[in-house]
């Protein structure tokens, strides 16, 4: 199982990789077989061509991430951030929960955020 500081430095990635519009490294850190849930409760985006397709077509919508309070670990397999989406004249407030495998991949995304988080 990945270490605390581990977990914490691969959201780090994540964040950076949004920031710099590079989804093929976003994609990097998720496990092939992968499960995403963004937003939760929505028809999850199963494997790396489903998630692939979701980030790539993010990407090309220049969204950028800022973190609204510190990257916070877990004695488990799961780290969770929360942050802010801008994407031009919108913004969405947004937690996400990333569980890891051993290898230090993510394996299953849930990002939480709703119509009220929605601002334009």
């Amino acid at each position: 199982m990945p270490t605390e500081a581990e977990m914490k430095a691969v959201l780090q990635k994540y964040l950076d990789a949004w920031n710099a519009g590079d989804a093929e490294a976003v994609i990097a850190l998720f496990a092939d077989d992968a499960v995403v849930h963004d937003p939760h409760g929505s028809e999850p985006k199963v494997g790396k061509d489903a998630f692939g397709e979701f980030f790539r077509n993010g990407a090309k919508g220049g969204l950028r991430l800022t973190l609204d309070a510190p990257v916070r670990g877990s004695q488990g397999d799961s780290a969770a951030m929360a942050f802010t989406v801008i994407a031009g004249a919108m913004t969405i407030r947004v937690i996400d929960v990333m569980r890891f495998a051993p290898d230090g991949k993510i394996v299953e995304m849930h990002g939480y955020w709703g119509q009220t988080d929605l601002e334009t």
